[in-house]
């Protein structure tokens, strides 16, 4: 391993923090490890060895620990759709920050690699599909320009892992600006003094924001930069049709990424009351009410601060509600612009809105597919076939156009192809190439959709079908936590 350790420049400031914030521990053995996957081009841009030897590949499955690492599993809070628990790492386990040759710090963090002290009553242990969608949709969540963990590769255990069938083990590596999360400050809020919850604030402000550091307050500075972050997030996954489904505290990241590829699914027919996590039977997590689920969570966030804002709980409060406040009128610009982006619209003007409007609600009416409905921007009149060569859509699609027609066509059908992908992971895709890979060994659906994904906003001959809802629709298709 000691090869392998020179690619490897360990820096695990987390240990700086309060020690209740973690524990230390040592991931499980397992009994035959085989490398499943592994990003080559996240590796390079990490300084680590396109190849892995063998000990690497036993250390990512949890079989010893890499010289420099000094493993931990995060202790966090968290509301879990509305209902507070306290929680911390179950099946993962942080072996420590890796700093680039260009100076950029990354959580190692090994999901799926046995138990720890916060796992309750769970195994520890992840199944080879959990894993392997995992890495497929945060590389498709890259591809699609959102911030997101990242995947870097997938080892076999060769053990058996029992959920709603028995299925082959895995362990996932996975790469994050950090692990921190809403629901961390809120354990720290809880379990930690004053001074020691200002002082991890601090930390997290250094390691993430470290320009609110010299504001009046930093505390409530660093609350608007991560409702700020969050927005962004947030309307990116509207932008692209994207359902987290299971947007609890705990799943709320810090630097703002996506994070947790649990229930989460795409969106074809658009409905904004679409839900396909199995846990989300009160559809709290729906696609329309992501937006203000992240500022329930903001909130959230608020409250735990509310000690190192200002001493006067009144004021705090006063301080902090402030900020929240925003959020739905920063949200509505933001997402206008993004849609008027989407419709190659370079400058909003008042009728906008209308436009817009009248799109989606034709769009619901018609169960119109949520990617494909925009790629028809991108064709002529007499090339619209199906649902849109009917009257209503020719109808609005003649407003667009004279809408559109002030500008250089250059102009527009840059901008319509920046913001609106060709290719989305479709959902019975991505359940059939898993189906494939997990149970039958066989990657090559796996790889060349994972392939397409990686660069969907281009024309990729060849691979139309990639681009087709399923016929019958989604159905009453459900995902899982895997958990």
């Amino acid at each position: 391993m000691e090869q392998e350790n020179k690619h490897w420049n360990w820096n695990n400031s987390y240990l700086t923090v309060n020690q209740q914030l973690y524990s230390k521990v040592v991931p499980s053995y397992v009994e035959l490890p085989r490398l499943l996957l592994y990003n080559k081009n996240l590796a390079d841009d990490l300084g680590l060895p396109s190849e892995l030897s063998s000990d690497a590949i036993s250390a990512l499955a949890g079989n010893g620990v890499l010289e420099g690492s000094e493993p931990i599993a995060q202790a966090y809070a968290g509301h879990q759709f509305g209902h507070f628990n306290i929680l911390g790492d179950g099946r993962a386990i942080l072996l420590g920050e890796h700093v680039t040759p260009t100076g950029k710090r990354f959580d190692i963090q090994l999901k799926g690699a046995g138990r720890t002290p916060y796992s309750r009553n769970g195994d520890g242990r992840a199944t080879t599909s959990a894993m392997l969608r995992e890495y497929m949709i945060s590389e498709a969540m890259h591809g699609l320009r959102i911030p997101t963990t990242r995947s870097l590769a997938v080892v076999g255990t060769g053990d058996e892992v029992y959920r709603e069938y028995v299925s082959e083990g895995a362990v996932l590596t996975r790469i994050a600006a950090s692990h921190i999360r809403v629901g961390t400050f809120q354990y720290a809020a809880k379990y930690l003094p004053k001074e020691e919850l200002r002082a991890f604030c601090v930390y997290v402000i250094e390691r993430h924001y470290p320009e609110v550091a010299e504001e009046e307050n930093p505390p409530l500075a660093f609350l608007r930069k991560v409702q700020d972050k969050q927005i962004d997030l947030i309307v990116d996954w509207m932008r692209v049709g994207f359902i987290h489904g299971v947007m609890n505290t705990d799943n709320m990241s810090i630097p703002g990424e996506t994070i947790d590829y649990g229930p989460c699914a795409f969106m074809n027919g658009y409905d904004p009351a679409t839900v396909f996590s199995s846990i989300d039977r009160n559809s709290r997590y729906a696609y329309g009410n992501q937006p203000s689920m992240a500022r329930w969570n903001i909130a959230c966030l608020a409250s735990a601060l509310l000690p190192i804002i200002h001493d006067d709980k009144e004021e705090a409060v006063k301080l902090c509600q402030e900020v929240i406040n925003d959020f739905p009128i920063v949200y509505e610009k933001r997402w206008a612009k993004m849609m008027c982006s989407k419709l190659g619209i370079l400058e909003e003007q008042e009728g906008d809105d209308s436009l817009i409007k009248d799109l989606l609600h034709w769009m619901e009416a018609n169960k119109a597919d949520f990617t494909n409905t925009f790629l028809q921007l991108l064709k002529p009149k007499n090339e619209h076939i199906g649902i849109y060569g009917v009257a209503d859509f020719q109808s609005w699609y003649t407003r667009w156009e004279e809408r559109v027609s002030m500008y250089a066509w250059e102009e527009v059908f840059s901008l319509l192809n920046r913001f609106n992908p060709k290719f989305i992971p479709r959902n019975h895709l991505v359940e059939e190439t898993l189906h494939q890979a997990a149970n039958l060994n066989d990657y090559g659906l796996f790889n060349r959709l994972l392939k397409v994904l990686q660069v969907p906003y281009e024309t990729q001959k060849g691979y139309e079908d990639f681009q087709e809802p399923p016929l019958e629709g989604d159905g009453d298709y459900r995902t899982y936590c895997g958990t």
